[in-house]
């Protein structure tokens, strides 16, 4: 779906965009270290926090920050765990909704041990229990009422691609977060209006050590958008003309990176539901990301949308001045 397709199929709102989230919820762990321990050492950690995270629950935090309606859908543990009430009681304090949640009985939320260097680059174990993914989603018509978009993650493509695909046939935005390799066969490569590559997933789904060749590649078979983010290189991707473009990265001091990439993707996902164009889109998601990175706190850092405004204001104010405009 291009541009003009979803401005299309736009009307006039009196409320935010909601925005379909789907992914797996994960109970965070994180430890602020001076080092990562060697195999088999022990290492003091400077700091504790318990979070909840994931990438569809992070960017969900991103879109609503951001000023949008988030929601959702995916599975969790047993509902009388002590996780799954810590992650619902979160969700409220940040407006999110959570009544597409699947608790699957028997079943352990995931949980993740994250480790934060003096960089603020993370060391990231989690555990997700196998039987969470033959989750079954609540019915489609019921997921799609009301929705502006979908916002989800490569490897849930097992039990939402379907979905998607029906999304799509509706004119509803699909945005995949792409965070490790895919099959070229991949359903989600057409399932979808958007596809957001990690620099690395992008270079391996296409068997192309270089992340331009590999957009071009990847565009032979599928008709979504197509971008590749690379950390404080910026974002490249691909012109309605195929033509490569790339976005320059904000220049921040990075503290923490935990659930940066997911809340780019939240961001992304809001201003393409507002009609955003790509270019102005892409750096609303940088600064939404950048500005998370300045703080520690994984998605709970996430901005707020008049930081994110202010941000991109100043950075076009530098860039008149140095042009003489």
């Amino acid at each position: 779906m291009n541009d003009a397709q979803i401005l299309a199929r736009r009307t006039p709102r009196k409320t935010p965009p909601r925005i379909l989230c789907i992914g797996m919820p994960v109970r965070d762990l994180t430890f602020r270290v001076p080092g990562l321990p060697a195999r088999g050492s022990k290492e003091n950690a400077t700091h504790f926090d318990e979070i909840c995270g994931g990438n569809a629950l992070n960017g969900a935090i991103g879109i609503a920050r951001l000023g949008g309606r988030a929601s959702i859908c995916g599975p969790m543990g047993d509902a009388r765990e002590t996780t799954s009430r810590y992650i619902f009681d979160k969700m409220a304090e940040e407006g999110i909704e959570m009544r597409h949640i699947v608790h699957m009985p028997g079943l352990v939320t995931p949980i993740s041990n994250i480790m934060i260097d003096p960089s603020g680059e993370r060391t990231i174990v989690t555990f997700r229990d196998p039987e969470l993914w033959k989750v079954r989603l609540p019915d489609t018509n019921t997921l799609l009422e009301d929705c502006d978009a979908i916002l989800t993650e490569s490897r849930c493509a097992a039990f939402c691609t379907n979905l998607c695909a029906e999304a799509t046939r509706r004119g509803i935005p699909v945005i995949v977060d792409v965070d490790r390799a895919m099959s070229l066969r991949e359903g989600l490569l057409t399932a979808s209006s958007h596809l957001v590559f990690s620099s690395e997933p992008l270079q391996e789904t296409a068997g192309i050590a270089d992340d331009g060749e590999a957009l071009k590649k990847i565009a032979k078979l599928t008709p979504s958008f197509l971008a590749g983010t690379r950390g404080a290189l910026g974002t490249i991707w691909l012109d309605e003309h195929h033509h490569l473009q790339q976005t320059p990265a904000f220049p921040v001091h990075t503290v923490d990176t935990l659930g940066a990439g997911d809340v780019f993707h939240g961001g992304f996902a809001l201003a393409i539901t507002e009609g955003q164009n790509l270019r102005s889109a892409l750096k609303f998601a940088s600064a939404a990301a950048a500005l998370k990175c300045t703080r520690f706190g994984g998605a709970f850092a996430a901005p707020q949308r008049a930081e994110v405004e202010a941000l991109l204001s100043q950075a076009q104010a530098v860039g008149t001045a140095s042009t003489g405009q």
